[in-house]
């Protein structure tokens, strides 16, 4: 065990004193919750954000392209879509959706709930966060672990005065929000894309064979290859490749951090062309 500043406790010495009140709140930033009745976990911790995008309807904008939009942006913060008394939350994380919360959902499934709301024509606006908070937030899953402060712990320790966020086991900002219990919630080192749910993206979860054009498309002596890298480049080469090694889009996306929205236009290309098809 250390303390936030990080050195090791010394038996032999009394620990030193904790800071006063108004030394803590010179040193770490207050943030205010913006949802502090919401039931989800990742909702209640959720600090307010004026939103950079707002009223946000499927009428007139396509959530797979304003995704795409964040993901090229390598955006921080998070989604929030309403639709009577339906929410749901996701956190984006360098443009990726990193960890989602709905009412009776977590992780994919809750981010399958924020597109089916949208559909359903749910209000959708994004508040953007600076890194450092997004990164302490996405490690908010449905359950909270023992709380154990190391020099390098980074996430978010509910208690029942309220939250503290950790960077690197350094106290960087604290919220008036608690859990029903006292807990944890460790950030990991770099977080992980969520994929979305097989029942909103059949075609991610699906395994394809090379045809014959497939194949020839990565031979490199031949001019099918030239063709295809002059279209889709190396990240299409390296994809192509995986498909032939029986791996799905999903499990592709997760092995290099590839957003799935890029992968479908090239997995649609692919089937029209005959250079692969489903098992």
């Amino acid at each position: 065990m250390t303390e936030p500043s990080g050195k090791p406790l010394d038996p032999s010495s009394p620990p030193p004193a904790a800071p006063e009140e108004a030394e803590l709140a010179d040193m770490v930033q207050e943030l205010r919750p913006m949802f502090p009745n919401a039931a989800p976990f990742l909702a209640r911790f959720l600090p307010q954000s004026d939103p950079s995008h707002t009223g946000l309807s499927h009428h007139f904008c396509d959530l797979h392209g304003f995704l795409k939009f964040l993901h090229e942006q390598g955006w921080y913060g998070y989604l929030h879509a309403t639709l009577g008394d339906q929410q749901a939350f996701v956190l984006l994380f360098e443009g990726r959706t990193v960890t989602a919360a709905a009412a009776s959902a977590t992780g994919e499934q809750a981010l399958g709930e924020l597109l089916s709301l949208y559909e359903q024509g749910a209000q959708l606006s994004a508040h953007p966060l600076p890194a450092q908070l997004a990164h302490v937030l996405s490690g908010i899953g449905s359950r909270a672990w023992k709380f154990n402060l190391t020099e390098d712990f980074t996430g978010l320790h509910a208690r029942p005065g309220g939250a503290i966020f950790y960077v690197k086991g350094e106290i960087t900002a604290t919220m008036p929000a608690t859990l029903p219990y006292e807990g944890a919630f460790p950030a990991p080192l770099r977080p992980q894309t969520l994929i979305l749910p097989r029942s909103l993206a059949g075609w991610a979860h699906h395994h394809y064979a090379l045809t014959l054009r497939g194949k020839d498309a990565l031979n490199a002596i031949t001019d099918m290859h030239q063709t295809f890298r002059a279209k889709h480049g190396q990240p299409g080469l390296a994809f192509m490749r995986a498909l032939g090694e029986d791996l799905s889009p999903a499990e592709y996306a997760m092995r290099t951090d590839v957003a799935l929205h890029d992968l479908e236009p090239m997995v649609q290309d692919f089937l029209t062309g005959g250079l692969i098809r489903e098992h």
